[in-house]
């Protein structure tokens, strides 16, 4: 294995972890930073996002001898989901991959309608969805896109759109995962 050997009383410290994500705080409890590269952090953001249960993977790596946590996924809590659900009402989801301007990223929907609907209505509110969200996050780096997600920027703009195809109760990003990445070319 090519894992390095820990002695065996090492003493364990704190080491402060930056994010420009989030203006959280973060430090990992570890014998060194090597150790910590590579570790997944999750963060809850309910707190910091007034009540709206997003949770953010982030992943620690060094960067100029510091340890910054670059992100990976966020996504809604199920239980924030379940207490948005009212009989009477129909959900709508929808799943797809999406180019970014540096990657490739897996998307998840979820919008609520505020009475029943027809199948196709629901579907069109997906096909809209997709389209929107797709030419939205194509002009967009991975930062820029968890920034505004957490901003509730890009779920705004999502609902005014469909709202002309029927009214929502809800309109969110259910989960956005960072599949492949590709390195900016600088100009």
């Amino acid at each position: 294995m090519a894992e390095q050997k820990v002695k065996k009383n090492a003493k364990k410290q704190f080491f402060d972890v930056k994010s420009g994500i989030t203006s959280t705080k973060i430090q990992l409890y570890a014998t060194s930073k090597e150790e910590l590269v590579g570790r997944a952090v999750i963060l809850d953001l309910t707190r910091n996002l007034r009540g709206k249960n997003l949770v953010l993977k982030l992943k620690v790596n060094m960067e100029n001898g510091e340890l910054a946590a670059n992100p990976v996924s966020i996504s809604l809590a199920g239980s924030y989901i379940r207490r948005m659900m009212r009989t009477g009402i129909d959900y709508v989801e929808d799943s797809f991959d999406a180019e970014l301007r540096d990657g490739k990223a897996r998307i998840k929907s979820f919008m609520i309608t505020r009475n029943k609907v027809s199948r196709a209505v629901r579907n069109e509110l997906r096909n809209e969805a997709k389209k929107f969200v797709e030419s939205y996050v194509k002009a967009r780096t991975q930062r820029e896109v968890f920034s505004e997600i957490m901003a509730n920027k890009i779920q705004r703009e999502l609902s005014l759109k469909l709202k002309k195809v029927y009214p929502l109760a809800l309109c969110e990003i259910r989960f956005f995962e960072v599949v492949s990445e590709k390195k900016l070319e600088s100009a």
